[in-house]
């Protein structure tokens, strides 16, 4: 791999992140909030790849009468390995995170620092991470009461009892652990595993145990549920911010 193979693969590399990070795919990898460093690395990557195919032809100009002096020094073959990425990036988008890792980690619901007053009247439409901290930690407080409605994908225990699952988020896909809600009242005879739904219910004290790691789960009392399509950006990230 010479250098102008190099600025290749830098160019290809940058726009591909550039792509990624102005369409929805980058939701795939890594967490919203990381987008303008995404752009910033595509555009950095590109900048790096036109700068380097200036200097070389700088060099070649200045150093004319040697010319077997680049062929001599190429990079190891290894170097192609580069485009592994971005083949991947490009011809394979993973799916989400679904039931499979969801049910085999376990919940990663954490404490808030506080939270913010809910609307008085009107159902609630909350995330999962959000209800479920509410509804451990606070106890229900502004929970009581109220029609809440509730977005996530299906999973089910080996048990076959059902739970309403978001990935959640604290940088990027590698890392993302689950939040979950258990789901009792009128539940959909017939639920597939990674369907999304839209629970709506009301709050109950009532809790279980996640067999994994022993973390509190609380559960939502259904009172009718319809599926949704999958959302563009599939994760949870109100949990860590």
């Amino acid at each position: 791999m010479n250098r102008h193979a190099q600025s290749a693969v830098m160019f290809l590399l940058g726009a591909t992140l550039l792509h990624a990070g102005s369409t929805d795919l980058y939701l795939r990898y890594v967490k919203a909030g990381l987008r303008p460093l995404l752009l910033l690395s595509g555009a950095v990557l590109i900048a790096a790849a036109v700068a380097t195919l200036w200097y070389e032809r700088r060099s070649k100009q200045a150093e004319h009468h040697h010319d077997d002096h680049h062929d001599d020094h190429r990079e190891p073959r290894v170097s192609w390995l580069l485009l592994l990425p971005l083949l991947a990036l490009v011809l394979v988008a993973p799916p989400a995170l679904g039931s499979y890792s969801a049910m085999r980690t376990g919940t990663a619901l954490q404490q808030a620092y506080g939270y913010e007053d809910l609307p008085a009247t009107g159902p609630l439409r909350l995330g999962v991470a959000d209800y479920a901290g509410r509804a451990v930690y606070d106890h229900g407080r502004e929970l009581r009461g109220r029609e809440i409605k509730v977005t996530g994908f299906v999973a089910l225990d080996q048990a076959g009892h059902p739970y309403l699952v978001r990935m959640a988020l604290n940088c990027c896909a590698a890392d993302a652990q689950p939040v979950k809600i258990a789901l009792t009242g009128k539940i959909p005879p017939v639920l597939q595993p990674d369907a999304w739904l839209e629970a709506t219910g009301t709050y109950t004290p009532e809790r279980t145990e996640d067999p994994v790691n022993n973390g509190p789960i609380p559960y939502l009392k259904v009172t009718s549920a319809r599926p949704v399509a999958t959302p563009a950006d599939p994760y949870d990230e109100t949990w860590n911010n």
